[in-house]
């Protein structure tokens, strides 16, 4: 769990610095497309996910001292953070560009949807056995989890209706912005199946 933590964090930077980004250029190419309450939406939201990667590296910062306090060997937060990054994690780059410069880049909207309702579905479990494996305290190093699982509801919610009025409007993108939603789920999910890997290698080197 504390590797896991430390890699999911370490690195999500790369996945989590463009993202205000992406929403903005998503935004600003679905006005131009001509739906405007639904790119002009993604526009406003794309400042609210301003900045969120500077949590995640301040949660590894603390997440690798607890484990240097108590484990061997020690671990390099800063060389965490420069790790290459997985298959999964430029897979994710890829979709989010492609989106953007893609027929559809409303498509955006599906991408937030399924990610941010991750935070509201998966988050909350990952807190409770964080707690009830590694004590209270460990919620002092996960700032970027518990402040996603508490957002993301709302977000998850405005995603809702934006999916619903994009829908509404161009019915005929449904497969291709339901897949775009589906590949991005799945990317993310290949993600965490890396951290935990390699959160067992972690676990391989400190037992040798």
């Amino acid at each position: 769990m504390e590797g896991f933590l430390i890699q999911l964090n370490s690195l999500g930077v790369y996945m989590t610095e463009p993202v205000d980004g992406w929403i903005r250029r998503a935004g600003e190419a679905t006005v131009k497309m001509g739906l405007t309450d639904v790119g002009n939406q993604l526009i406003t939201h794309a400042k609210h996910e301003a900045g969120h990667h500077l949590m995640m590296i301040e949660d590894t910062k603390s997440l690798v001292a607890r484990w240097n306090q108590h484990r061997t060997p020690k671990l390099d937060a800063e060389a965490l953070l420069n790790q290459a990054p997985t298959q999964a994690m430029k897979d994710y780059r890829a979709i989010h560009e492609d989106t953007i410069v893609g027929p559809m880049p409303a498509a955006q909207v599906a991408i937030e949807y399924e990610i941010e309702n991750l935070s509201v579905v998966f988050a909350p479990g990952l807190m409770d056995q964080a707690k009830r494996v590694l004590g209270d305290n460990i919620m002092e190093a996960m700032s970027f989890v518990k402040e996603h699982a508490e957002i993301d509801v709302g977000h998850t919610a405005l995603n809702e209706v934006m999916l619903g009025k994009l829908l509404s409007q161009v019915p005929e993108k449904a497969e291709v912005v339901g897949k775009t939603g589906a590949r991005a789920l799945e990317i993310y999910l290949n993600f965490m199946a890396d951290c935990v890997e390699r959160a067992g290698q972690m676990l391989k080197s400190a037992a040798a």
